[in-house]
């Protein structure tokens, strides 16, 4: 399998205010969502990308979350649903932004050459309430979770170069049945099968975040079912 780095994207902290906001998303706030494009070769550390810094480091940042990639046909999907034709690579906060990949055919644990440095896909973005304060849309987090287009991180194997328009290549899958979409779609309760979920929760693969968020989910499930 192989994608495409379309675009790279750095960001540091900065103070942003709200004007034209919608009400319930009024705040002030301090973040590097707001990432830009950039076309010259990079760094990537093991900790993170060179010129990128996180704002929330108590939330992100962990070596788990170096970089954030997220798929270019998803910016498409979102022009087309919500009429926002300005939606494009880093509208999200990726760092990353990849075609021929997406959460339907990345595995939890694949390791990828890009560049001069590898790295491990090591779960999904659960999608937060920047999401909707970026763009100003109240309800577009909760359209990130139901969609299951929210991204996902990498940790750096490999130190190395990396520059717009590298291949991506997959080098190992060691859980070619656990997609970033799968456990979306158990994280995010709009996967009912519960012997699939408990395979999935079953799996050393699965970090203790994402078992957590997953047995809530099973919690809720069996409180509100009919046979209960």
């Amino acid at each position: 399998m192989k994608g495409t780095l379309a675009s790279v994207q750095v960001g540091q902290p900065q103070h942003y205010g709200t004007e034209g906001a919608p009400a319930k998303l009024d705040q002030p706030w301090h973040t590097s969502f707001f990432r830009a494009p950039s076309a010259e070769p990079r760094w990537l550390f093991t900790t993170h990308l060179e010129g990128n810094e996180q704002a929330d480091k108590r939330n992100h940042g962990t070596l788990d979350q170096a970089v954030l990639l997220y798929a270019a046909a998803n910016y498409e999907l979102w022009q087309a649903e919500l009429g926002r034709d300005d939606m494009g690579a880093g509208g999200f906060g990726e760092n990353f932004t990849v075609t021929e990949l997406s959460e339907a055919t990345v595995c939890i644990g694949d390791i990828y050459a890009i560049g001069d440095a590898v790295i491990e896909v090591t779960g999904p973005r659960y999608p937060c309430w920047k999401i909707s304060q970026r763009w100003g849309i109240a309800d577009l987090t909760d359209r990130v979770a139901a969609t299951g287009r929210t991204g996902w991180y990498a940790q750096v194997r490999h130190e190395g170069q990396i520059a717009p328009g590298a291949a991506i290549t997959l080098v190992e899958r060691p859980y070619a049945d656990i997609t970033i979409g799968a456990i979306n779609a158990c994280a995010h309760g709009h996967n009912r099968d519960r012997d699939q979920v408990r395979t999935l929760m079953a799996s050393p693969a699965l970090d203790d975040f994402w078992r957590n968020v997953i047995a809530r989910q099973l919690r809720s499930a069996t409180a509100t079912s009919p046979e209960t």
